[in-house]
């Protein structure tokens, strides 16, 4: 998978991807992302990339002019399978988006900043409009690493093992049930029997009903879909 980020501060989203897992995916050669500094298409010598709003009011918008030349040039280059846009008012990044998207080939994910970018852009060009949640950031960036991160862990054969992701929260509108390990005994708190049984289908029955009670208790709207 290729991923093309779109950023007014690319520094931001150096280390998420120089550690861990992201870092794993990119060695081996299954995830490659490139920041592009949206400054390099400025609309003039002083790095302009965004001007004032028509209609008053405070803050500022991103520009139409740099942002189209470098959705065109990146798009001059490989056909994107979706051009996203990560903002508090798109649709909210659940699980299944993730699985969707990690099926894709090659992703263009546009930063907002200031006060987001000129709607034109986003009519225009933006396929998809994501939010991380009901909140807002400084900028795209943290959320566009957020967003990269759920895609990335579940491409095959970035993770260990594979089916890890399979069992992780919400892959089946469940929350991951207890996990635990060593000591057994920690200050009196015991690791469950069934566990330590050697009696692989009776342990599936436990995680199943416990990721169901968990579910139920603090995640009931994920039961209704």
């Amino acid at each position: 998978m290729h991923i093309d980020i779109i950023s007014v501060l690319p520094e931001l989203l150096t280390s998420p991807f120089e550690h861990s897992i992201m870092k794993r995916a990119r060695d081996k050669g299954l995830l490659q992302v490139a920041v592009h500094p949206l400054r390099k298409w400025a609309v003039n010598e002083y790095g302009q990339i965004d001007d004032y709003q028509y209609g008053g009011g405070a803050g500022m918008v991103m520009m139409c002019e740099p942002l189209a030349a470098a959705i065109t040039e990146l798009s001059a280059n490989r056909k994107f399978d979706a051009i996203i846009y990560v903002t508090p008012d798109g649709k909210t990044l659940n699980q299944r988006m993730a699985n969707t998207l990690s099926l894709k080939e090659n992703l263009l994910i546009i930063c907002g900043h200031y006060k987001g970018i000129d709607e034109r852009i986003r009519q225009k060009y933006v396929t998809i409009e994501i939010s991380i949640g009901d909140y807002v950031l400084s900028g795209g960036e943290l959320a566009a690493a957020v967003l990269v991160d759920s895609i990335g862990r579940l491409l095959p054969g970035v993770l260990s093992d594979e089916t890890s992701a399979l069992t992780d929260s919400f892959q089946d509108n469940l929350l991951a049930p207890p996990v635990y390990t060593r000591p057994v005994d920690f200050e009196g708190m015991l690791v469950p029997d069934v566990l330590m049984s050697g009696n692989h289908a009776k342990i599936e029955e436990w995680r199943y009903e416990q990721a169901l009670q968990r579910t139920k208790e603090r995640r009931p709207d994920l039961m209704i879909d």
